[in-house]
C-alpha cells in the first residue's frame, strides 16, 4: 500500500517502513506524528485521488530524530561595484519513520 501525502509545503510518496526527511515538526524523539493530508492512496483495490484529500485515511509514522541538513552557500554578486555577499543556510528536518496506513 501506497499513499502521497502532504507536509511543510511538500508532497512524499510513502509506505510502510519508509524513513522520511521532511520540514522540521516540533515533535520529541519516540513520539507519534499522524498525517492527514493523504492526496492519494493506492492499494490492492486500485487507486484513489482525494480531491484534494481523502476523507478518513491517516498515514501514522514514529519521530525517529531532529537535525540540520547539509549547508547551501548563497552568493550575492556585482560586477565592478565591490559588491559581494556570502550567506550560509541549514535547513532543519524531522526524520520520520512511516509505521501504517490507516483506512
Amino acid at each position: 500500500m501506497e499513499a502521497v501525502i502532504e507536509t511543510g509545503g511538500k508532497q512524499y510518496v510513502v509506505s510502510e517502513n519508509t524513513v522520511l526527511k521532511i520540514e522540521r515538526l516540533k515533535k520529541v524523539k519516540g513520539e507519534e506524528v499522524e498525517f492527514d493530508k493523504v492526496l492519494m492512496l493506492k492499494d490492492e483495490n486500485g487507486v484513489k485521488i482525494g480531491r484534494p484529500f481523502i476523507e478518513g485515511v491517516k498515514v501514522i509514522g514514529r519521530v525517529q530524530r531532529e537535525g540540520k541538513g547539509r549547508k547551501i552557500i548563497v552568493f550575492k554578486y556585482k560586477n565592478k561595484i565591490n559588491y559581494h555577499k556570502k550567506r550560509g543556510h541549514r535547513q532543519l528536518f524531522t526524520e520520520v519513520k512511516i509505521e501504517k496506513i490507516v483506512k
